[in-house]
């Protein structure tokens, strides 16, 4: 189950109790990214969940890596300013722990190397005294090519090296590591629970894991890792009857235009993008996703067929169909348009604009139905190791860019998707970077400017409900007593 819509008496989902992850391991190995992935899955879920970065917190506080002390980052003798300095940002990373379970969150990943057996010892014996489960999370990688691929990744994402010559970014960060290197503990203490992972999903031990919501954190990071990728997003080509949820009717002919112009656009700015990055896109597969409906599935066939347009050789195609990601079924309002349904349903629509998220229409889903409906596909996202296109409906769309941005469940109807516009997003270690492509003027076409072919019967795939002010107030969900 995913974006719950209850909470416990106490505000903590899954009767688990607090969370401390301390992860553990060099740098170069994952932390970062498996951190991140798991706060964007764990918020997902509903579980108030932050991750508190003690290289965020020390960039914030004392600066980048070329504005510390030269003996900050290796693990030996140190001078009495660079013990000072290492201790305030410690000391400020867990009071912002202390904050974040004081004013009711549930999981806390602490980001950082915690190399040594002392060192998280110590944290883990403060917390756990009031009452705080902790778990550690060991990232370990004895793939060079992996490691070497992880600092080359540091020049772009990190914050570190943002104006750095590249080589040199990659020389000081290979520095840091070896200094890392001779003083760094593997876990093997067993007095906690225990996440291992070997290559950023390779391999996975756990130990003395307890309990649903922990049980979760492991079956997420069964099915991640950190390739580089890209995700790309496009609606589906205009249909015959695109006001009618149940006639599933095939494409228009305009739609068959918009189809073929996609691929086109697609395969040639995969190109551009994967040749900036010295990547020959002939050596990459493109995976397809669309849903089983017709207007879908029928969008990617042109990226099976080659033309005389096409690269040579011609680009690699995988396309999958997956039922999980039809369009929010929307009832009784189908085939209406937003005034209709104001004139029709008024009550119904109050419901509705009060909670754009959470409220079900009669026979309908509800975008929190939908975002349940759609969790297998999230997982099955983060193990795809190709570039991917879906090509989806709008309403379907919204909601796996909230995932993947990390966008608060109560945006999602907020989110305008228009026919038309090529969504790219790259996930990185320290962050994720989205930007959208127009590349279709034609019939189908929803925007502002009212596009020709515009549907405002299709409610919910041309309707972006604005959410301001209209989130649940805190405390007004149903609630169950822990």
């Amino acid at each position: 189950m995913v974006a719950p819509l209850y909470t416990t008496a106490s505000g903590l989902l899954f009767h688990a109790g607090k969370i401390l992850v301390l992860t553990v391991g060099l740098p170069a190995r994952g932390k970062t990214h498996i951190s991140r992935a798991l706060e964007r899955y764990l918020r997902w879920t509903g579980v108030k969940t932050t991750v508190i970065s003690l290289g965020d917190y020390r960039r914030k506080v004392l600066g980048g890596a070329q504005k510390v002390p030269p003996d900050y980052f290796t693990l030996g003798p140190k001078s009495p300013e660079t013990l000072a300095l290492r201790q305030k940002v410690s000391d400020g990373c867990e009071q912002l722990i202390w904050d974040f379970f004081d004013s009711g969150g549930q999981v806390v990943i602490y980001d950082a190397n915690n190399g040594t057996r002392e060192r998280r010892q110590t944290i883990a014996e403060k917390f756990d005294k009031a009452g705080i489960h902790i778990v550690m999370l060991e990232s370990l990688c004895d793939n060079e090519e992996l490691i070497m691929a992880n600092i080359r990744s540091v020049k772009i994402s990190s914050p570190d090296y943002r104006t750095w010559d590249p080589e040199k970014a990659v020389a000081d960060y290979y520095s840091r590591i070896k200094n890392n290197e001779a003083h760094y503990e593997p876990v093997e203490e067993t007095t906690w629970p225990y996440i291992r992972i070997m290559n950023v999903g390779e391999k996975i031990m756990v130990n003395n894991i307890r309990g649903y919501l922990q049980s979760r954190v492991v079956f997420f990071l069964m099915n991640i890792h950190n390739n580089f990728r890209t995700i790309y997003f496009a609606r589906s080509g205009q249909s015959l009857i695109e006001h009618s949820y149940k006639a599933d009717s095939d494409l228009s002919p305009a739609g068959w235009e918009y189809a073929a112009r996609l691929k086109e656009f697609v395969l040639d700015r995969r190109a551009k993008s994967l040749q900036q990055r010295g990547i020959d896109p002939t050596t990459r597969r493109l995976a397809v996703w669309t849903s089983a409906r017709r207007r879908s599935h029928h969008t990617a066939w042109p990226f099976l067929n080659i033309t005389a347009d096409d690269p040579e050789p011609p680009a690699r195609v995988k396309i999958v169909e997956r039922p999980q990601m039809s369009e929010i079924n929307p009832g009784v309002w189908d085939g209406l348009s937003p005034d209709q349904v104001k004139k029709y349903y008024p009550d119904e629509w109050e419901r509705f604009v009060k909670d754009p998220y959470a409220y079900r229409a009669p026979r309908a889903e509800s975008y929190h139905d939908l975002c349940v409906r759609l969790e297998p596909t999230l997982v099955e996202l983060e193990r795809e190791r190709e570039d991917l296109l879906i090509i989806g409906h709008a309403s379907v769309i919204r909601c796996i860019l909230a995932y993947l941005i990390g966008l608060p469940v109560s945006e999602i109807p907020a989110i305008e998707v228009a026919r038309g516009d090529l969504i790219e997003v790259v996930p990185t270690s320290y962050g994720v970077y989205s930007q959208a492509y127009h590349f279709w003027d034609g019939p189908g076409r929803s925007d502002n400017g009212g596009g020709v072919g515009k549907d405002e019967k299709n409610f919910y795939e041309n309707y972006a409900e604005d959410t301001q002010g209209k989130r649940r107030p805190e405390g007004s969900s149903n609630t169950v007593t822990a």
